[in-house]
């Protein structure tokens, strides 16, 4: 990534999005005592290490190193999809009941009768993806 202050602060603004989507889930599951489905396993899983992969991108300033970060977000994107989609569409709510311990169509929050936690992990994977496919176009144009 060539040294570009926009690359940069966009670099950083994915970096703080993980951030808070991590600190989102922690704020759940250990503030409030929500305790987490398979799906929002899965869902961590992929969001956790997108806090290093692009620390370390932003520190470097190097792009390149943060593709593992694209593929991450973007399978976390499909998964919140298909969570959400669980939580909502009568067709398959019986499907996230047999999910494990928690059943995956459980609405612990309910904001505005559409923000689930399966829609916040879901913003925050498509706000990352697609700053990171705007980088590439930067990156590519430059």
């Amino acid at each position: 990534m060539k040294n570009s202050n926009s690359s940069e602060t966009i670099l950083l603004v994915i970096w703080a999005q993980a951030l808070i989507a991590i600190l989102g889930s922690l704020f759940f599951s250990e503030i409030m005592g929500y305790i987490p489905c398979e799906l929002c396993w899965f869902q961590r899983i992929l969001m956790y290490p997108l806090v290093i992969i692009y620390g370390v991108a932003a520190i470097k300033k190097d792009l390149s190193i943060a593709l593992p970060g694209l593929i991450l977000s973007g399978i976390g994107m499909l998964v919140s999809a298909y969570h959400y989609l669980i939580q909502k569409l009568p067709v398959l709510h019986e499907t996230g009941g047999s999910c494990g311990i928690i059943p995956c169509n459980t609405e612990y929050v309910n904001y505005l009768g559409f923000i689930t936690i399966p829609f916040l992990a879901g913003v925050a994977f498509i706000v990352i993806f697609v700053l990171h496919i705007i980088l590439l176009k930067q990156q590519k144009g430059k």
